[in-house]
């Protein structure tokens, strides 16, 4: 068997895992209050019918009230009212041959106080974290014990409600961990001071949980490998920290991760993004794994399984994680185990889903729509039981590619028009960018499922009104995008030739020259990108926003790595700044730039200014289009909101078309907005 050590079952205390392949604890955000809910359900179980082995749900579920959990929507372990829905959710998996476990914790100072019932937080010694912003009181021996018994407590609503175990989180800075490291505890008494001393506290919470249920219910803990911090915890002491839980025979098993989340660099290192090398902490993982009986598990940045394979053939570890692989494709161990892996639609790590959770909004997947909405939108495309129909869509870029792929999975005949020699559309601009590259994946599974399903793709084809008419469609998709909107403001000089636009850097049209400004109205990954696209060519940068900080709108596992090249290679960043005009002066360009707050002005002489400011829609064939069409170009909203097939797909009249836009052509949406519009569209043809 190619993948054997993949498909070998794993026994973890009284629980016999399937395969050794999980999906670890992440804060989902689909919890209504802090309860599992059908939702909660459907995304899981989604896994649990694709195959994975453990499921480990609720990342940082809280077991106190004082550890407020507004905007990660957590599960909460405080109240006996969460072992009805849980129960729910472990009888759906266990309907799959599925494991599923919960990640519990206190958070400590690695929270807000805002919001829930307002508390005072703890922690050892009242260290401010950066990251959240959390201050805290110095906890007292009383709230010490009171917590301990909280986590005793939590363990048994687990266990009473059907799931096959319970995680504690000692990873990411939650309290445990904040009592293990010299970097937040200062304490002098018997919680703090020696090793043996700071971890006191999580020994007595192993030995409370093990007290309330018993030798036979699987317990594990998370925990790094390495904070790298000078000030922190070692790679050396988590070694000798793993080594005497292990001994102690209160854990199961050990889930291990790389390095500290404590500031906003660290917290990049926790989800590697694309632009970390792959696997980036599995040696450290093997190296606790060295010094412990128990399984280990670990996840980041493992998205093959090849990678996977091989972690586990060489004994670095017992379980390897695949969480965001399975965000992307949660059907993807079958598709292993099938010998269908160029199916896989692969996590390109770009850390949509994890950057969405850190601004409270729900996980969801930048290229599959249907991720958290099982109940409306289907992973698995069945072929229409109705009339087959022929369907021209116009533009490759991801929502042509999906409505495309997903009008043919239904068993339509399918023509997909596409002026450009490629298919990809702005997602092959977003790949030029030096961290962005593995963009490029989305691209590739598209492009194989186009070739596969039988798509006539027609390359370097410009599609207009008689082309498409000659096909004599029942339905036209309409994907044509949008352009760079760089005239939006006359006074840039855009059609005067003294900006260009981000578009025409990356695709190559337009070569950087030696000193260039970058003006970025967006805030997003397509400013910054190019700004470190022309640096990496060897120009001098400078990238200028009106946004309060250069790329104010990237979220909280990505905005780091720009930073770090952006301050490697030398790019001079200024924020809260607005271009009001350009003028030439000789061969050079004046960029005048005006405060946001002083209303004071500046001026740049530049060899070249870039502007990225968006794109406008390409919608002139939907207006040249709309009157022949049956419905007038018109999606009814309602029907599209309330997942319900439109009305105009139950009769087309004989020689007539059905019209529908997605994507960019109707107004500026994001990669995930694009395929979201159009396989909510395209499912029901």
């Amino acid at each position: 068997m190619k993948y054997e050590n993949l498909f070998t079952p794993l026994q973890i205390n009284q629980v016999t895992v399937r395969n050794r392949i999980m999906s670890t604890a992440h804060a989902e955000v689909y919890a209504e209050n802090n309860l599992t809910t059908e939702r909660y359900v459907n995304y899981y179980e989604e896994k649990a019918k694709g195959g994975v082995g453990l499921a480990i749900c609720g990342g940082s579920s809280p077991v106190s009230r004082d550890q407020p959990q507004q905007w990660w929507s957590a599960v909460d372990l405080t109240h006996d009212r969460c072992i009805e829905p849980l129960g729910n959710l472990a009888e759906a998996m266990h309907r799959h041959g599925a494991k599923i476990m919960i990640q519990a914790t206190h958070m400590g100072r690695r929270n807000a106080y805002w919001g829930g019932d307002w508390p005072h937080l703890v922690s050892p010694s009242g260290i401010r974290e950066p990251v959240h912003r959390g201050t805290a009181k110095i906890i007292e021996p009383h709230e010490i014990q009171r917590i301990i018994d909280d986590f005793g407590r939590a363990a048994i609503r687990v266990r009473d409600a059907g799931l096959d175990g319970i995680e504690i989180s000692c990873a990411h800075q939650h309290l445990i961990d904040q009592f293990w490291s010299p970097r937040t505890n200062k304490r002098t008494d018997q919680w703090g001071g020696s090793l043996e001393n700071r971890m006191r506290f999580g020994m007595e919470v192993f030995a409370k949980i093990r007290e309330a249920v018993g030798a036979d219910f699987a317990v594990g803990m998370r925990m790094c490998a390495d904070e790298f911090h000078p000030d922190g915890l070692s790679h050396d002491d988590f070694k000798e920290i793993a080594q005497a839980m292990d001994q102690s025979g209160m854990v199961d098993f050990i889930s291990v991760v790389g390095s500290g989340a404590d500031t906003h660099n660290t917290l990049a290192n926790c989800m590697p993004p694309m632009a970390l090398p792959p696997e980036p902490f599995l040696d450290l993982a093997a190296s606790i794994k060295s010094v412990v009986k128990v399984p280990v598990m670990h996840a980041q940045g493992i998205r093959d399984p090849n990678q996977a394979e091989r972690a586990l053939s060489q004994g670095m570890v017992d379980l390897v994680g695949m969480t965001r692989g399975m965000i992307a494709d949660p059907h993807m161990i079958n598709k292993i185990r099938d010998g269908k892996e160029t199916q896989i639609r692969q996590c390109v790590g770009a850390n949509y889903c994890i950057d969405r959770q850190y601004l409270g909004q729900d996980v969801l997947c930048v290229q599959n729509a249907a991720t958290s909405r099982e109940r409306f939108m289907p992973h698995q495309i069945e072929r229409t039981d109705g009339p087959l129909r022929k369907i021209v869509v116009v533009g490759a870029g991801p929502a042509g590619m999906e409505a495309s792929r997903v009008a043919r999975e239904r068993g339509h005949e399918v023509v997909l028009f596409e002026a450009a020699g490629a298919v990809g559309g702005q997602i092959n601009l977003a790949a030029k960018a030096p961290q962005r590259d593995q963009m490029a994946g989305i691209v590739r599974w598209f492009d194989m499922e186009l070739q596969r399903l039988g798509v006539d793709v027609r390359l370097n084809t410009w599609a207009d009104e008689a082309a498409i008419l000659a096909e004599q469609p029942d339905i036209v998709v309409l994907a044509t995008g949008g352009s760079a909107g760089i005239d939006e403001n006359p006074e840039w000089g855009a059609a005067e030739g003294l900006a260009v636009s981000s578009w025409d850097i990356l695709s190559g049209k337009v070569a950087p020259k030696d000193n260039v400004l970058v003006y970025d109205v967006m805030g997003q990954h397509a400013g910054t990108g190019t700004a470190d696209f022309i640096s990496n060519k060897g120009s001098r940068v400078e990238i200028v926003t009106p946004e309060p900080k250069v790329a104010d709108d990237v979220g909280g596992t990505t905005f780091p790595i720009f930073y770090r090249r952006t301050y490697g290679q030398g790019i001079m960043m200024t924020p809260n700044y607005w271009l009001t005009r350009a003028y030439a002066e000789g061969d050079k360009v004046i960029a005048v730039l005006m405060n946001e707050y002083t209303e004071e002005h500046e001026e740049r002489e530049v060899d070249q200014l870039v502007i990225e400011n968006g794109i406008v829609p390409n919608d002139g064939l939907y207006w040249t289009l709309r009157e022949r069409s049956s419905n007038g170009g018109i999606t009814d909203m309602d029907q599209l909101y309330d997942h319900i097939p439109q009305s105009a797909l139950t009769s087309i009249p004989a020689g007539q078309f059905a019209l529908f836009r997605v994507g960019d052509c109707i107004s500026m949406h994001n990669i995930h907005g694009a395929i979201y519009d159009a396989l909510r569209i395209a499912k029901d043809f």
